[in-house]
């Protein structure tokens, strides 16, 4: 268990005191500094920024004035470590600890900010030191982060500070079942692991399935490249997750839950795990919770990663101890799901955000979004984008006001080409739909999903080919083998594929070789088709989607691999000739000593030639070159 203390929830008023003690501690403060300690701060050492933190205030006298806690994400990965200087919202980035001992002299002593610590802003070429002010922030609303990067991601004081079991308590005290779901249908929250499914519908499924044993199940097993939005939920606020969970036992009639993890998440499962068990101790887990007759409790089931275990009868049959693989449905899981008993599942971010919707009410939740997508989305945006890190927006808001406000538009000038939306399952959304909601049925209409919310931007040098075999790649090496239309037919798509960008095996047969290629690009859409209709789950009837969008939205690119062996992009390396320009070339000798295949010939201060027929195209010479004297075409 953590080193924080154990506090006793008996009752309502126990809770009441807790969040009273707590907001009166904090008083007592001048500044509250918030470390981030999410998974991308921790890998850029934020464990040391905070030591020097604390050792630093210690040396000024400050420990009755500064607090310290360490958060959840705060959001922004690239620029770690971060930390926030609360009240005023100060915002400190790329932090190491040589700066720590500047900022508390000059700022906590001082008064004074040291802005070339806070945040630059690339576009205007300007530090803005407050949150209030940095568009990465004031664009977002946060319902399901609400208190990751917030408030101490280890505290079961600072969750219930921020009205932490407040909704339990609510439901508990003065709401029936249906009640509950009847919130839950008005505030229009749909699953927010990819298939978008209404929840309050689902819920009512499981209040009326029969059976005196029934089953939680939350799937955290977030698989998609790219996402990382369910595991950063997990290490700063995995209370809410739980509260979310206990509410859906509760208008159910679970008594028992199950946290689904991938193995790739350990501090995930760590915290979570610290988290569940605080709650036992505090009494907010166990028999008589609240002085109610509800009894629920929970446990963590570890995956081994993979990513067919994301498929809901998949992760039951994996939790049950058996071999990860999908089934068919009906009957669905609120008939029979977990241990053949009535089941619900739904993701992290859907469970995280049903406190807040029994708190404030389903009206307030449903007033943003759309129509048909209510609420916020927590998306993880990654890729060629200047702020890449975790961000969560109203339903409806458009493609380019997220890549170009809050992600602050692509790095060294690029032209935007593509955002990749739900991962492996997905599509591509092209520079023409940047004024697109984003909402489910916008991106269906557009050949993409929603998915978990894994947002990966390309720009002008990608080479949608290679994105499509790397998503195909993926696919192939995640399915399971159980269906035929999968294990065979994604196969057969890779391989086709592959063959696209192949040298010619030689001139005589590169005609007939061409036509075989071309007709291939063609079946591919057949194959498509008979994937994504006989499948068994959703893995294989989403996979050939990359493929689809981009044959849809870049098929010039496919006609320029096959018929100009061409790949503008420049990243085949099979269609791609390196050349050195004797007008440039020193002979400095560079590129031949650094060559792995001797393919590189050329005396001292003479300009040097690359044989074409020994050049394997790794493209070291390239690299090595100082003067750019090596041409790629």
């Amino acid at each position: 268990m953590n080193n924080q203390k154990v506090v006793k929830v008996k009752t309502d008023a126990d809770l009441l005191k807790i969040k009273k003690n707590h907001q009166e501690r904090l008083n007592k403060y001048r500044y509250h500094i918030l470390v981030c300690s999410g998974s991308g701060c921790i890998s850029s050492n934020c464990d040391q920024v905070r030591d020097a933190l604390l050792d630093a205030i210690k040396e000024q006298g400050l420990n009755e004035k500064v607090l310290v806690s360490a958060t959840g994400c705060i959001g922004t990965c690239a620029i770690g470590p971060v930390m926030v200087v609360m009240p005023e919202g100060v915002f400190y980035s790329k932090l190491s600890p040589a700066d720590i001992p500047q900022i508390v002299a000059s700022h906590l002593v001082d008064g004074n900010i040291v802005t070339e610590k806070t945040y630059f802003d690339g576009k205007t070429g300007k530090y803005i030191p407050h949150l209030k002010d940095i568009d990465y922030f004031r664009n977002q609303v946060k319902i399901a982060l609400r208190n990751c990067g917030n408030m101490d991601y280890a505290s079961l004081e600072a969750y219930i500070g921020r009205d932490g079991y407040q909704a339990l308590s609510k439901i508990l005290s003065s709401m029936k079942p249906a009640d509950v779901v009847a919130e839950i249908k008005k505030s229009g929250l749909r699953g927010r692991g990819g298939g978008g499914f209404p929840t309050g519908v689902k819920w009512e499924a499981g209040m009326n399935a029969s059976g005196t044993e029934k089953y939680i199940v939350c799937n955290a097993d977030e698989g998609d490249p790219g996402a990382f939005m369910d595991r950063s939920l997990l290490e700063g606020d995995p209370h809410s997750v739980i509260e979310g969970m206990m509410i859906a036992g509760y208008t159910i009639g679970a008594n028992k839950g199950y946290v689904y993890v991938r193995a790739e998440y350990p501090l995930a499962v760590e915290r979570l795990s610290n988290a569940i068990e605080s709650a036992r101790a505090s009494g907010l887990l166990g028999t008589n919770i609240l002085q109610s007759k509800f009894q629920f409790d929970l446990e963590i089931r570890i995956g081994a990663g993979a990513f067919v275990c994301g498929e809901e009868t998949a992760l039951m049959a994996s939790i049950e101890g058996e071999r990860g693989e999908p089934r068919q449905k009906p009957p669905f899981p609120f008939q029979k799901g977990l241990f053949g008993k009535p089941t619900i599942i739904n993701n992290v971010e859907t469970f995280a955000n049903v406190p807040a919707i029994i708190l404030k009410g389903g009206a307030w939740f449903a007033d943003f979004g759309t129509s048909a997508s209510k609420g916020t989305k927590v998306f993880a945006l990654a890729g060629d984008i200047n702020n890449t890190g975790i961000l969560e927006v109203p339903m409806g808001v458009s493609l380019g006001d997220v890549v170009f406000d809050i992600g602050g538009g692509i790095p060294r000038n690029k032209r935007f080409k593509a955002a990749q939306t739900g991962g492996p399952s997905g599509g591509c959304i092209t520079n023409q739909y940047l004024n697109t909601p984003v909402d489910y049925d916008s991106l269906i209409k557009l050949g993409a999903i929603m998915g978990s919310g894994g947002l990966i931007i390309m720009d002008e040098d990608t080479c949608m080919v290679d994105v499509a075999k790397y998503f195909l790649t993926f696919i192939q090496n995640e399915s399971c083998g159980k269906c035929v239309p999968c294990r065979e037919g994604t196969k057969r798509m890779l391989e086709i594929i592959e063959r696209i960008p192949v040298k010619y095996s030689d001139d005589k047969d590169k005609k007939r070789d061409q036509l075989q290629r071309f007709k291939g690009v063609i079946h591919l859409q057949r194959l498509a088709d008979v994937i994504r209709d006989t499948s068994l789950c959703g893995l294989g009837q989403s996979a050939p989607n990359p493929v689809l969008s981009g044959l849809r939205y870049f098929r010039e690119e496919y006609d320029e691999h096959l018929f100009e062996r061409k790949c503008e992009a420049k990243v085949c390396k099979e269609l791609l000739t390196y050349e050195i320009d004797p007008e440039i070339c020193n002979g400095c000798g560079v590129c031949l000593r650094k060559c792995p295949v001797e393919a590189i010939m050329g005396e001292k201060k003479q300009p040097h030639q690359i044989i074409q027929l020994q050049c394997t195209k790794c493209g070291m010479c390239f690299d090595s070159c100082r003067f750019e004297a090596i041409q790629v075409n």
